[in-house]
């Protein structure tokens, strides 16, 4: 009976391990619709968001309004920071335009962080973040299906970037978020 127990718990581990394994990405691909460069990096976003998605859709109300200390950002914050930041890169790069004045009010203090985040944005659940992340992300796909690899090396007009190293850049800005929200989730109280 021994070897049994043994053998079902080998058996039971190595179907998880297979299965949480085969679903994850492990490959970067061009996503269908998309130019080879455009859909390449398109799948390291989508892979990039839903890594920090996983690592915090389950966090409470006191979890995602945790303030690790007085000068850091709540999770909630950070995750609309993502957003904020896409979001610029989508009127920067398809319309060669910053913010205009009703955009920066809605995300003005979401790109910045600090202390105008750390008083407005509280007391709201972690799906009310991911949901505005996920409608920018869905007009970032819809907007870059529209361009082809020749647009993604031209350079964003007035400035000495193309458009690959932009979106390069809010990739590797994700990155660096994610990297932060999980220190910030290991510190939270148990």
């Amino acid at each position: 009976m021994k070897n049994f127990s043994y053998t079902f718990w080998f058996i039971a581990l190595s179907l998880l391990f297979y299965t949480t394994t085969s679903s994850a990405q492990n490959t970067i691909k061009v996503n269908k619709g998309y130019s080879p460069q455009i859909g390449t990096t398109v799948s390291m976003l989508e892979d990039l968001k839903k890594r920090v998605t996983r690592s915090v859709q389950h966090l409470s109300q006191a979890e995602t309004d945790f303030l690790l200390d007085e000068e850091a950002n709540r999770v909630g914050a950070l995750i609309l920071h993502l957003a904020a930041t896409e979001r610029y890169y989508q009127v920067y790069t398809f319309e060669n335009r910053g913010f205009n004045k009703e955009e920066a009010q809605q995300w003005e203090a979401a790109l910045s962080l600090g202390s105008a985040a750390r008083k407005r944005f509280t007391n709201k659940p972690i799906s009310y973040y991911l949901d505005l992340w996920d409608e920018v992300r869905k007009e970032t796909l819809r907007l870059l299906k529209t361009k082809d690899d020749t647009w993604f090396s031209s350079k964003v007009k007035g400035s000495s970037m193309n458009n690959h190293w932009a979106w390069y850049h809010v990739m590797e800005h994700q990155a660096n978020h994610m990297g932060q929200i999980r220190l910030i989730t290991k510190r939270m109280p148990k």
